[in-house]
C-alpha cells in the first residue's frame, strides 16, 4: 500500500535497487548453459554517451556478460550503417543489440532502430517491438517503463486511482512509461509543448514522472503536497548529469523522489540487462 503522507520524504534509492537486481541477474547467467553477450553501436565521441556506455560496460562485466562496442564515425552514411547493423544483428554471439542514441541528425532514427530484430531488441525501440509491447506479445518492456516499475514495486507505491502526469512524449521514456500504465489499465496525462494550462496540471498530479531533458525544470512552487516524483530526466550542467526537478526545492513537499544520479539511470540499466537475459531464454 502507498504510505499516506505525513510531511516526510522517502529518497527512492536507485543504486541500492539496482544492485540488487543485479545480483539476481548474475547469478540467473551462471546458471544458463548458453554465453550471452550485449554489441553495442556507438556513433561518434560525444562525452556523454561514452559515459553511458562505462556503465553498462562496468554491469556487464558484474554478471558475466560480453560486451562487445561496435564504434563509427559520426560521417557515417545512413546507408553504410543500416547494412552494417543488420550484419550485427545477424551475429549469432549477439544475443541483444543496442543503438546508442543519440545519432547524428543526417540518420534517420527510427529507420536505424528497426534494424534490430525483436528477440534481440532489449531497448525494446525498433517498431515491432513496440508492437509487440501494445499487443501483449512481448517478454520484456522498455528498461526505463521497466525501472519505473521497479521502483515502485520496491518501495510499495500504486498507481492506481492516482493522478499520473507524464512529462514529454519522448521514445526513450514518455512514450515506453504510458504503454507500461496502459497495459496496467491506469489513466494518466500526458505533457508535452503543445499542451495547455501546464501549471495546474503539474500542481494536482499525484504521481509525476519526468524525461523532458530540461534541468531543474520543476520546481517545489510547481507540486502539491505529499506528490510522488520520478525523475527520469538527463541533460547536462557543468559538466555533471542534472534531472528535470529542482531536487532542493521539490524534495521539500514530496513523499517520495529520484534523485539525479543515483535514482532511475541504475536501474533502467539494470533492467537493460534484465531483457538480455529474458530474450535469451525466449
Amino acid at each position: 500500500m502507498l504510505l499516506c503522507y505525513d510531511g516526510d520524504m522517502t529518497l527512492l534509492d536507485g543504486k541500492k535497487l539496482a544492485q540488487k537486481i543485479i545480483t539476481d541477474i548474475k547469478e540467473e547467467v551462471a546458471g544458463m548453459n548458453k554465453h550471452l553477450r550485449l554489441a553495442v553501436v556507438v556513433v561518434g565521441n560525444d562525452p556523454v554517451v561514452q559515459k553511458f556506455i562505462a556503465q553498462k560496460r562496468k554491469i556487464a562485466e558484474q554478471i558475466g556478460v560480453d560486451f562487445k562496442i561496435y564504434p563509427f564515425e559520426e560521417t557515417v552514411s545512413a546507408r553504410d550503417l543500416r547494412a552494417r547493423v543488420a550484419e550485427i544483428v545477424h551475429e549469432k554471439k549477439n544475443t541483444g543489440v543496442i543503438i546508442q542514441l543519440p545519432l547524428p541528425s543526417h540518420i534517420g532514427k527510427q529507420h536505424m532502430l528497426n534494424a534490430i530484430v525483436p528477440d534481440k531488441d532489449v531497448d525494446v525501440l525498433s517498431s515491432r517491438a513496440i508492437g509487440n509491447v501494445v499487443v501483449g506479445k512481448s517478454p520484456v518492456i522498455s528498461p526505463v517503463a521497466g525501472a519505473v516499475k521497479a521502483l515502485f514495486d520496491e518501495y510499495g507505491i500504486q498507481c492506481a486511482g492516482k493522478r499520473i502526469v507524464i512529462m514529454g512524449n519522448g521514445a526513450l521514456v514518455g512514450k515506453p512509461v504510458a504503454l507500461w500504465l496502459l497495459s496496467e489499465r491506469v489513466g494518466f496525462s500526458i505533457i508535452d509543448e503543445g499542451t495547455p494550462d501546464v501549471s495546474a496540471l503539474i500542481g494536482d498530479a499525484d504521481i509525476i514522472i519526468s524525461g523532458i531533458g530540461k534541468s531543474g525544470f520543476i520546481t517545489g512552487a510547481m507540486i502539491k503536497e505529499g506528490v510522488i516524483i520520478i525523475d527520469a530526466g538527463t541533460s547536462e550542467q557543468n559538466g555533471k548529469f542534472a534531472g528535470d526537478v529542482d531536487f532542493e526545492s521539490a524534495s521539500k513537499k514530496a513523499s517520495f523522489i529520484t534523485p539525479v544520479p543515483g535514482g532511475v539511470g541504475p536501474v533502467t540499466v539494470a533492467m537493460l540487462f534484465k531483457n538480455l537475459v529474458e530474450l535469451a531464454k525466449q
